[in-house]
Order: structure tokens, then sequence, then C-alpha cells
């Protein structure tokens, strides 16, 4: 998961390929090197963790601030579902829009640097929310904020492959992963409830209030870069390489895999709260705000797609993940809240799996440029989230749940629709490798 589960750094791979110093490396002198990386039992190895798990907190805290009081953005400023879910889309849209630069500058400027400023910035862009007087204020800060926020999964995990030791490194990234997770479920669930209970500027102010908090704690915990190797800035060399990228068939097919599960989840996510409001079910804000606890469901299916497509190969992990995603949204319709609570269910685990199948498939695939082909694919991600939580939420407010639904399932059987024609191009290779008529050859 990146996803978040959605925080995979675009400069990952890149920095792993650097030459790092090993143990007891010889000298030009015949002595040794000490490689001086963080490893575990080491007070900077538990505090570069802490560190990075605060940042995925705050980063993840502000940039789905907003989705957890939807309905209580619409009922105070009379906006509809499709306006409202703006202010959930516009980050996600300036943090797509954001990764490339950040990913630069992180390059040029340093890991730590880069991070702290992202982070700092958008939280001072969060304690602004609460006094946006209308819509489009609160919605070009947001947009402001999600490019803001970009700089720290374009950063993170190249800090840590650099400066922890490979042997730990795995524990690391999952400890990374997992303030991703917890803060991408507690923004939802804070900011919720206490809007609930107090209004949307009351939420807003408590996330930012919490971000802050993670955002201190990270700056004062975060060890010096020591392995950080300062590169310029090469505009034409980097355009060459997405070029690169965005001509090769299979990483565009794994880039619209990721922006068409994202779009489901910000369909449903977006609306879900509306609905459980509504009739029949007419639950209080504050309960139907809770449901954001179904996003851990995504902590163990994000582990279990791995060990799924080491089964079933990717394109098969890829056919349970939309079957599944699609089973949830058809259960989802029923007028029962049990089935619509286990239909969110499926339609998270479907989602993350799918995430985490086509996501770490792009590092395998692109033979150079790792970096840019991961930014690719999160640019197209979270376009996905914001594409399909507007038009979700647009469809919903037309036609209610069956229309959010519906969104979901057309972003699936497209999906499914790639996967197809990917699972038909391998079998027209194969039978060409061995000799056997085909009317097709594969890529």
């Amino acid at each position: 998961m990146q996803p978040s589960s959605t925080g995979a750094s675009v400069a990952t791979s890149d920095a792993l390929a650097r030459p790092t110093l090993l143990p007891d490396s010889p000298r030009a002198d015949g002595s040794l090197f000490a490689d001086d990386r963080h490893r575990p039992g080491q007070r900077s190895f538990r505090r570069a963790n802490l560190a990075l798990f605060a940042a995925g907190i705050a980063t993840f805290v502000l940039l789905y601030s907003t989705q957890g009081l939807l309905p209580v953005l619409s009922d105070d400023l009379g906006l509809t579902p499709g306006q409202a879910s703006w202010t959930a889309s516009a980050a996600t849209l300036g943090l797509a829009l954001g990764l490339l630069p950040a990913s630069a500058l992180s390059d040029r400027y340093g890991r730590t640097a880069v991070m702290t400023a992202s982070t700092l910035a958008a939280a001072a862009l969060a304690l602004a929310l609460p006094f946006a007087p209308d819509l489009t204020t609160l919605v070009v800060l947001r947009a402001l904020q999600g490019a803001a926020l970009a700089g720290l999964p374009a950063t993170a995990m190249a800090y840590l492959a650099e400066e922890v030791h490979p042997s730990a490194l795995a524990s690391a990234m999952g400890l990374y992963v997992a303030g991703n997770s917890i803060g991408g479920m507690g923004g939802r669930l804070l900011s919720g409830w206490v809007a609930a209970g107090f209004g949307w500027r009351w939420g807003l102010a408590a996330s930012a209030a919490l971000a802050l908090l993670a955002v201190l704690a990270f700056r004062l915990l975060i060890p010096a870069a020591r392995h950080f190797a300062p590169a310029p800035v090469d505009a034409r060399a980097l355009a060459r390489t997405v070029g690169r990228h965005l001509r090769n068939p299979l990483l565009l097919r794994l880039y619209a895999l990721g922006l068409l599960f994202m779009a489901v989840f910000g369909a449903v996510y977006n609306t879900i709260g509306y609905r459980l409001i509504a009739a029949p079910f007419h639950l209080p804000e504050s309960v139907a705000a809770s449901i954001f606890v179904v996003y851990l469901v995504g902590t163990a299916t994000s582990a279990a797609a791995g060990r799924l497509a080491g089964r079933l190969g990717r394109r098969g992990a890829l056919y349970v993940a939309i079957g599944t995603t699609a089973l949830g949204l058809l259960l989802s319709l029923a007028d029962s809240l049990a089935f619509a609570l286990l239909g969110l269910v499926l339609i998270t685990a479907g989602f993350f799996a799918g995430h985490a199948t086509a996501s770490s498939a792009v590092g395998r695939t692109a033979t150079e440029g790792r970096a840019q082909a991961s930014a690719l694919y999160l640019i197209a991600y979270y376009l996905g989230n914001s594409l399909g939580g507007t038009i979700g939420a647009d469809a919903f407010h037309s036609t209610g749940w069956p229309g959010a639904a519906t969104v979901g399932l057309a972003a699936m059987a497209l999906a499914a629709g790639v996967t197809l024609y990917a699972t038909h191009r391998a079998h027209a290779g194969s039978r060409r490798d061995k000799g056997l008529p085909g009317r097709l050859s594969a890529q």
C-alpha cells in the first residue's frame, strides 16, 4: 500500500541504486570504512522511525481532513455533495501535480529540508482553513495544501533508503506506511467526530492541531542526513525519462489501474457519509464518521496482496481485487445496514489489494528511471481520487447511492478490460514463443 497505502516514494528506487558504504568496506590505505547507517537497537534508528511515523500521520491527517465532514459542510454552506467533494479532491489533485517537482527539489536540496518545508507549509495552511469564508477559498487553500504535502511522499522513503541499514529497511518503511494509514484514518475520524458536535470549522482546527503536533515531533526527532549527495536538476533528462515511461504500454496499463482503483475509493468514501445519515439508515453524523475505521482493512489486505500475487500471478491478483471490489459495490446497493457495511469492507479490501499489486509492479517493470515511473503512478493514483470523488459525488446527488456505486462499477469494468487485454497479450506472446499460431505478439 502505498498506499497508504497512499504514500510510496518517487525517489526510493534511485536512492537504493546509489552506491552506499557496506560494512567493513576497504579504504585505499587498507583500513576499513564503518557503516554508520541506522540499525535496530540504536537511538538514531528509533528516532528516524518515530520521526517518519509522525510525518506520515501529519501528512495524511491533513490530506483527508475534509473527507469525514463533507455532509456537515453541505449542511452549513448549502452545498451539493459534488461541490463539497471538491474540498477533498482539490487536495489530492494538488498533491498529484506537486510530486515530480518535489522529488526534483529533494534531489537538489536534501531530504530533510524538503520534508520539513513540506509539512510545515501544509500545517500552516491547515491553520488558515477554519477561517475560510466560502467554498472557493476553502478549495483553493486545499489545493495549495495538497501541493505542499507532496514533499513527504516524494522524499520520505528515499531518506530511509539512504540513512537506514538495509537489514532494517523493510521494518522502517513498514512503520512509515503504518503512519500513513493511521493518519489517513485518523484525519477522517477526528475531523468528522469534532464537526458532528461543533461544526466543520472546529473539525478542521482539530485536524490542524494534531498535524502540527506531529510535524513538531518529526522535526525534533529526525536525525540529520549523513548519506545524501546533492544532484543537479536536469529538466531535459527528466522529461526524456518521463516520455519513455509514457510510451511503455505495460506501465500505461498499470497507471490506468491505479487511477481506476482510486476512482472507486474516492467515489465511495466521498459519499458514504451522506448515505449513512439519510434514509433508510438515519445514523447520527458522529456514528457515520466512525465508518472510516473500515480503512484498517487496508492494512491487512495490502500485506496479503503480495502473497496473493505470488500464488496467482499479478494478473490473477488483479482479477481477485477487481471481483472483490465489484462484489462489494453490488452488496452495498441493498437497503440493509449489514450489507452496506459488508460491501464497504469488500470495496476497501479490493481497492487496497489492487493498488498494492499495481504499484509494486511499477518498480519491477521500469528498467530505468524507477523514481519517475513511481511518480507517474502516484500522479495517476491521486488524479483517480480527484476524478472519482467528484464524479461519484455528482452521481450521488443526481440518483443517490446507486449513482455512486455505478461510477465504481464502471471503473472496475474498465479495470477488468485493461487486465483482460494484458492477459490476451501475454497469451499471444506465449504462443508466439512456442511457435504456435497467434495474431498478436506480446508487448
